[in-house]
Parts: C-alpha cells; sequence; structure tokens
C-alpha cells in the first residue's frame, strides 16, 4: 500500500512539475489566455472617435518617424520609442511605427504553442480553467487603457484572425501574466529588487536596483523595448518591456515616482480582474507621491497577488504595496534600506497561511537574505555596487550554487534589469545577455524636454559575459532544453557518454544538472542511473523545500524500481 502511495504522489508531484516547466518556459505564460480565444465569443472594442494618424516615415535602417513620435534601434541593440498624445492616437501610432516587432512577437507567442502545448486535450482542459479568469476582463480595464491597446491592435497581422480579433488577442496578452500567476499557484521564477538611501548611497539620494526575471525565451528577449509615453492626461513616464505591452512591469515618471512589479503568493483568484501591470501603468501615469499611488492601488481589484515597490522624489524614500485578490497591505522599512523577493511583510500578511508556507518553501527568503547580507555594513553605495549585488550568482556566505540556481540573485534568465535613481531623474536599463551587457542611463528630464531619448550615463558590462564558464553556461542551457523536451514532450534524444559528462562539467555544482540526467535516465528506465543522479542533486543547495521534497520521491521511487 505505501508503495502505490507512493507512486501516486510521484505521479502527482511530476505532473505537476511538467506544467511548472512549461509556465517557465513561457510555453503558457504568454499563450493561455490565446488558447482560450479560440473557443470563446469576441471582446467588443471600446468606445472610439476614429482617426487616420497617417503612415510613417522610415528615417534609416530600423529608424522611423510619425509626426513628433519615433521608433529607432539604438546603438546598444534596445529599441527605443516615444509616443505622445491622446490614448486611441497613441495606440495608432505605436502600432504603425512598430508593426514588424509586434508581429513578430505574435509569431513567438503562436510558434510556442504547437511547439509546447502539441496535445489537444491539454489545450481544451486549458480553455476551461481560464474561461473563469478571462470573460469579464473588459469591465476590469479603464477605457483609456482599452482604446490605447484597440489602437495598437490595427497593426496586428491578420494571420492569427482565425484564432480570434486582433484586439482579442492583445487585450487577452496583457493577461496573460496573471493567467500564469493563477495557473501554476503564483510559483513564478523569482524577481528580486532592493531600495537604499541616506547613508547607503553616495548622495543620499533614493536609489532602486531591480531584476526581471521573466524568461520567455531568448529569441523573445532579443526585441526589448523601451517607450517613452507623453500623454495628454497623467504624467510622462518610460516603461521597460517588449512591443505590443502597454502595461508597466519597470517604469520611472516624470515627478520621480518609479514603479516595479514582484510576484508573490496569497489568495487565490476567482475570477478576473485588473491586470497588475496596467495597475502599475495607472500608478506611473497618475500619481506622483507614495500616497497617490497607494490610492490607486486600493480602489482597483486585482486577480493575482503581487508587490509593487513604488519610489518617490517627492517622498525622498520607497514603500512596498502587497496586494493580493482579496487584501492590500502596506510595508515601510522605516530604514535606509528596503529589500523586496517574492514575500509579504507587512502586517497585513503576517499571519496569512499561503504567504508563511511561501516564505518556508520557495527560494524567495533565500534571495531575500543574500541582499540583506550584501547590503550589510555597506554605506555611500554608487551605481555600480548596486549592479554587483543585482550580478550576483552566490548563496549565503558565498556559497556556491551553480549557474541559474533560482536561489541566486541573478539567476541568469533575466528579461531585464533596471537601476532607477527617483530624486536625479535617471532610469538605467540592461542590455543584452540577460543583466550582464552594459547598462545604459536615460536623463528623463532631457528626454521630455527634447521628446528624444537621451543617454547621458553608461555602466560597464560584467566580466563573466567574456568568461569560459559563461560560455559552458550557454552550452549547459542548450542540453538542458533538450532533455526538457525529451522528458516533457517525448522528442527523440540520446546523450551520449561525452555529451553527458560535457553537460556535468558544464555546471557541475547546480542540482539542476543532476535532476535533469535523473529525469532523463528516469524516462529511459535506467532506474539505477536515475537514482544516483537523484542521489548527487540532493548534495547540492537547492533552490527550495518543494524541489528537495520532489528529488526526495523521485528518488524513492527509483530505488523502489531497482528493487
Amino acid at each position: 500500500m505505501t508503495a502505490v502511495i507512493l507512486f501516486v504522489k510521484l505521479l502527482l508531484k511530476y505532473v505537476i512539475r511538467l506544467i511548472l516547466f512549461a509556465i517557465e518556459q513561457v510555453i503558457v505564460i504568454f499563450h493561455l489566455a490565446l488558447i482560450y480565444l479560440v473557443l470563446n465569443a469576441e471582446i467588443d472594442i471600446p468606445i472610439i472617435e476614429d482617426i487616420n494618424v497617417g503612415k510613417r516615415t522610415k528615417i534609416a535602417e530600423n529608424h522611423y518617424v510619425l509626426k513628433n513620435n519615433y521608433l529607432k534601434k539604438n546603438e546598444f541593440g534596445v529599441w527605443e520609442m516615444y509616443i505622445e498624445g491622446d490614448p486611441y492616437e497613441r495606440g495608432l501610432i505605436y502600432g504603425e511605427l512598430s508593426k514588424e516587432l509586434i508581429q513578430r512577437q505574435e509569431d513567438i507567442f503562436v510558434g510556442q504553442i504547437n511547439d509546447f502545448i502539441p496535445s489537444n486535450f491539454a489545450q481544451q482542459f486549458l480553455r476551461l480553467f481560464i474561461g473563469m479568469f478571462i470573460s469579464e476582463l473588459p469591465k476590469n480595464i479603464p477605457l483609456e487603457n482599452q482604446q490605447e491597446i484597440y489602437g495598437i491592435s490595427k497593426s496586428f497581422s491578420s494571420r492569427y484572425d482565425y484564432i480570434a480579433s486582433k484586439y482579442t488577442r492583445i487585450l487577452n496578452y496583457h493577461a496573460a501574466h496573471d493567467i500564469g500567476h493563477a495557473l501554476n499557484d503564483y510559483s513564478m521564477v523569482g524577481c528580486t529588487s532592493f531600495a537604499l538611501k541616506d547613508e547607503k548611497t553616495s548622495d543620499g539620494n533614493l536609489m532602486i536596483g531591480r531584476n526581471f526575471d521573466f524568461y520567455v525565451g531568448d529569441e523573445f528577449a532579443n526585441d526589448k523595448l523601451l517607450l517613452f509615453v507623453n500623454p495628454t492626461d497623467g504624467y510622462s513616464f518610460a516603461s521597460y518591456s517588449w512591443a505590443g505591452f502597454t502595461g508597466v512591469a519597470s517604469g520611472l515618471n516624470e515627478k520621480g515616482l518609479s514603479v516595479t512589479i514582484n510576484a508573490s503568493k496569497s489568495d487565490l483568484p476567482t475570477g478576473a480582474k485588473m491586470p497588475i501591470s496596467l495597475l502599475a501603468r495607472e500608478i506611473l501615469q497618475y500619481a506622483s507621491t507614495i500616497d497617490e499611488a497607494i490610492a490607486i492601488a486600493k480602489k482597483r481589484h486585482t486577480f493575482v497577488s503581487e508587490t509593487l515597490m513604488i519610489g518617490s522624489a517627492r517622498d525622498k524614500k520607497a514603500i512596498l504595496i502587497e496586494k493580493s485578490p482579496t487584501k492590500v497591505g502596506v510595508y515601510d522599512s522605516k530604514q535606509s534600506e528596503l529589500v523586496c523577493s517574492n514575500h509579504y511583510q507587512s502586517s497585513t500578511f503576517k499571519k496569512d497561511k499561503i504567504n508563511i508556507a511561501n516564505i518556508k518553501e520557495s527560494d524567495s527568503k533565500f534571495r531575500f537574505n543574500r541582499v540583506g547580507e550584501l547590503l550589510a555594513g555597506k554605506t555611500k553605495m554608487t551605481t555600480n555596487d548596486v549592479l554587483s549585488i543585482l550580478r550576483d550568482q552566490y548563496g549565503y556566505k558565498q556559497d556556491t550554487l551553480g549557474m541559474g540556481n533560482p536561489r541566486a540573485i541573478n539567476q541568469l534568465i533575466a528579461h531585464h534589469s533596471v537601476i532607477i535613481l527617483p530624486e536625479n531623474y535617471m532610469f538605467f536599463i540592461s542590455t543584452t545577455n540577460y543583466q550582464l551587457g552594459q547598462f545604459i542611463g536615460y536623463d528623463l528630464k532631457k528626454t521630455f524636454s527634447l521628446k528624444k531619448g537621451t543617454i547621458t550615463n553608461k555602466l560597464s558590462a560584467s566580466t563573466f559575459l567574456f568568461s569560459d564558464e559563461y560560455e559552458q553556461f550557454k552550452s549547459f542551457k542548450k542540453t538542458k532544453k533538450q532533455i526538457s523536451q525529451y522528458v516533457i514532450l517525448g522528442r527523440e534524444l540520446k546523450l551520449t557518454s561525452k555529451e553527458i559528462n560535457d553537460f556535468i562539467k558544464n555546471n557541475k555544482e547546480s542540482y539542476v544538472t543532476y535532476e535533469m540526467l535523473g529525469k532523463y535516465y528516469l524516462r529511459k528506465e535506467n532506474f539505477k542511473a536515475a537514482h544516483k543522479m537523484f542521489t548527487i542533486a540532493l548534495t547540492k543547495e537547492m533552490a527550495s523545500l518543494n524541489i528537495k521534497k520532489e528529488l526526495e520521491i523521485l528518488k524513492k521511487n527509483c530505488q523502489n524500481k531497482k528493487k
């Protein structure tokens, strides 16, 4: 009977891990909404007064202009876009300027559905699950956002109209981040952020660093977009993400108010509400102080649990707005430093059972503690000091975690990383190779005065980017992907002894190396080899208690099979 229970537990855990892997690879994150669309009615378009903004003019390769608006790819490989006007007008201009970019992003979305969710049964199941979250979505998105998004949708490709209308598709893409949370019980790859002020910074001013550890695949991350928005209503702001997205993950406005978001865990959602990225956008566009940001957050209902770090030049500090589908908490460390990973810290969630379990079982506490360790005793820190923390790959007391461990502040997966100086109106963004390449700093005062992105500072690329270890990591990642596709999708794979030895050599300190080989052997029913790999994995620094429990079950199952 014990063996049967263990087998059932193993089966359930294995299925859950397969789903989690799919989401971590953004197999689902950006596409769950799209899958749902196939079987659901169209979303009505918002009320607009139709206008014609004209056509863009090509100035040079990768450089377009439309009236006062422009899109260009800068020398660092980052796309810059400046747009202004009313919501629908901005949307039309956004779409016209960047139509190739947004169409390429959707090609990636749809292509990954067929790659990673080939089962019709799985797609049907996901459609049913997602339906409850999406049906009421338009009622929870402000008209201004709907109009802007509708304007962008006009430039979407007609290739996927068989799935749904252009507007229906893009509106749902804006909720895909939240749906990924809901399906995965918010078990996301975690972001890390921190804020410093007073004696902690070189000039005493507020300084914020953050990694947006949201991996959508290398192809997706090739086209990052730095968006400068000068709206008719509200404040001008800069936001860093990707083409076609009007929400905010990391941003700073002209009043020196910044917003960054970190996923968390609390109450489970029961239906569609405002996507968290659009709440962050509303705060960035309409708040100039912390109190104004809190007021906006409290009046909106969201259906995921998320922390919004708000930095304010006027208040000369940063706080955390901790939001769940049912509660809102505010946390102020009242100190010169504030650290945020993926759990809540306010009194509102102090006794929240889900939050308590999240702290105990996830990797959030490890990154939180590591940031605290690196900040301890430090004063007069510069942007370079902050950047060194964002790039840190070690565990507590310099423990070697291997490359890509979710315990690390730098997991080598970040879509982007930013350093924000609200009182100086400076917005530093990463460029290439996660956060390892150069950072470039934009002076937003000059940018919005000139209506043109103005780079005034640069931070050097990491030496790790040019190391043998980084080349080994890239090779490791390639093999890891092959193993994952074999384990999950059954794609043909037979690794040679040399390939296995190279895979281990390329990242020998990471538990993931042996976890993946264990699953590779398990699928091939080589239980002795699988048992050995899981045993080694359990000697390494694992990401979380949940991972440890899963590996222990897998190891025990292999032991039973060996008998």
